[in-house]
């Protein structure tokens, strides 16, 4: 099964070439699925046809699915949301105000991704098909299974002891509930499904394609989302670019916007080197219905298949050296000063910029030491060697 993310800076559009590729895909005997994390939730215009919470075919072969985060919620973290809503009670909090705060923050983004899951797992779809939110929320979701990944590691089960062992007492002391088993359960089981949320987005099958238009501006963010998905392991497959302008030389205003676009376009060439790159033209009328979509795709893909797996081993992998071995993650438009790196047990720390990642270290390398780190050809390689870390 193929699974194609689709991301980029609110406003290029992102969820028409989604929409697009969604169409071509089952328009060419694709049991297709085109769902929608994005809280603005635009396929439904896109198509124009309804859509829900639950899949809805659309035109023959192509379902459309929108999440609904709070019902997900209420479906899903039953258990949480009760403790929370306890909790909040006896801070005296006005109950219309507790049901907003007992709604976690980011929980829109975990319900996508766990709804993602469940629609691959079910076993009905050839290729599945996200409109992404904007980059920086697609950022945060992509960077939660393993951030929540730590926490379940290392502070988790120590809470959990300690709730158990000294539960009443902190309980009378503190004069609040304290969580019971179920909802430790439930935050267990989030953890295990998220888990396989990130296997299932690393793997060989799946990818994101960066949609940006030719500004300035929107490529600077493009460029840093592509940077950022590789620290995170995600594969990046291609760019396409949106809303070009046709050379036709009608009036100056015009001619001033192609002369601008072909400098940028020149800039996303250089930036995004090795990726396809697609091209959008501004078309005469908003493409809207599985007809004018689907025609858009043909146009934008010409004669590339829009679902080929994309070829190598990804951002990240390890080769082995007669000393030990050297551990590659991509970082493209990174210099070595943009990176901070440390070592801790088993986990190498990798800072760009606000993001950090915390990347355990396969086994055998756990028990080398860093022996150096470079940056060379848009990739951290460091150097492991035989000893102690």
């Amino acid at each position: 099964m193929r699974i194609v993310l689709f991301t980029g800076k609110g406003g290029v559009g992102k969820s028409t070439i989604a929409a697009g590729t969604a169409a071509l895909a089952a328009a060419e005997g694709h049991r297709t699925l085109v769902l929608s994390t994005d809280a603005a939730h635009s396929l439904a215009d896109a198509f124009g046809a309804p859509a829900g919470s639950e899949p809805s075919e659309v035109s023959p072969g192509l379902f459309v699915q929108q999440v609904d985060a709070q019902l997900r919620f209420e479906q899903s973290w039953a258990e949480i949301q009760a403790y929370l809503l306890r909790v909040l009670d006896v801070a005296g909090v006005d109950p219309v105000a507790a049901e907003e705060l007992a709604v976690i923050p980011g929980a829109e983004e975990v319900l996508a991704l766990l709804e993602l899951r469940a629609q691959a797992q079910c076993g009905e779809w050839d290729v599945i098909i996200v409109d992404c939110a904007p980059t920086a929320e697609t950022l945060r979701l992509l960077a939660l299974p393993e951030a929540l990944g730590w926490y379940m590691e290392r502070v988790f089960p120590v809470e959990r002891r300690i709730v158990k062992a000294l539960g009443p007492m902190l309980s009378r002391a503190a004069k609040m509930p304290m969580p019971e088993d179920s909802v430790f359960g439930a935050i267990e089981r989030l953890h295990a499904e998220l888990d396989e949320v990130h296997g299932l987005l690393t793997g060989p099958d799946s990818s994101v394609r960066v949609v940006l238009t030719p500004e300035s501006v929107v490529l600077a963010e493009a460029r840093r989302s592509y940077t950022m998905l590789s620290l995170f392991g995600y594969r990046v497959d291609g760019v396409v670019v949106n809303r070009i302008f046709p050379e036709d030389g009608s009036d100056d205003w015009r001619a001033g916007w192609v002369l601008a676009q072909k400098h940028v376009l020149g800039q996303v060439s250089e930036s995004f080197a090795g990726l396809p790159l697609w091209r959008s033209v501004y078309r005469t009328a908003e493409p809207i219905g599985v007809e004018a979509l689907t025609e858009l795709a043909r146009e934008v893909y010409a004669d590339c298949d829009p679902l080929a797996v994309p070829e190598g081993n990804g951002p990240f992998r390890v080769t082995r050296t007669g000393s030990g071995a050297v551990l590659h993650l991509a970082l493209p438009h990174v210099t070595r000063d943009d990176v901070d790196l440390a070592r801790h047990g088993d986990e190498l720390v990798v800072s760009v910029g606000s993001y950090r990642r915390l990347l355990t270290l396969p086994p055998g390398l756990g028990r080398h030491r860093v022996a150096g780190a470079r940056m060379a050809q848009g990739e951290l390689q460091v150097r492991f060697e035989e000893g102690t870390s």
